[in-house]
């Protein structure tokens, strides 16, 4: 099976996905975790990689990509995987589909942990992190509807959408997705 989670800020992504990946025996796909072991790495990529990072820009989709690429080429992914933090634009979600096309993959589903606005700024602003102050995590949620939506309406108009009541326990959650998959 091969998935991508998508949700705001403190919508439970990372738990979900974890316990998705040891219930059906699947990769988990951090693009972050990608992304650092890039740059610690210091493959071609990688140091392409720092020199955006050091100026705090964004990473172009041109290299976003291609890690992706190498990523889903290798051979502990063959059997299924699922991506955290990865498509982030409906531009990305769509290259992700040509990618998988070259790859002869298909995605199964686009899991969307749907949380309301006050409850991720309440679940966000409860984790105590430094950045996690009421303005910066409202700027993330605005920048997580901003980008997300056109993902959703993507995945929604090729029925690979579920979507998936997030405001719930996560044990809740967690049934709600397995019976969806």
């Amino acid at each position: 099976m091969r998935l991508v989670i998508l949700g705001g800020p403190g919508s439970g992504r990372g738990t979900q996905a974890r316990q998705v990946c040891d219930y059906l025996g699947i990769v988990p796909i951090s693009t972050g975790d990608v992304l650092r072991q890039a740059i610690t790495d210091q493959t071609e990529l990688g140091q392409q990689l720092q020199s955006c990072v050091e100026k705090g820009e964004l990473v172009p989709d041109e290299i976003m990509i291609q890690f992706m690429r190498q990523r889903l080429a290798q051979p502990d992914v063959a059997t299924g995987w699922l991506m955290d933090g990865y498509p982030r634009t409906a531009f990305q979600a769509e290259e992700l589909d040509f990618l998988l096309d070259d790859l002869g993959q298909r995605l199964n589903w686009a899991i969307f942990l749907d949380v309301p606005d006050p409850v991720l700024l309440q679940r966000s602003t409860s984790q105590s992190r430094l950045d996690d102050t009421p303005e910066a995590v409202q700027r993330r949620i605005e920048l997580f509807h901003s980008r997300t939506v056109p993902i959703l309406e993507y995945y929604e108009r090729r029925n690979r959408l579920l979507r998936i009541n997030g405001d719930q326990s996560p044990e809740a959650v967690q049934q709600d997705i397995r019976q969806g998959l």
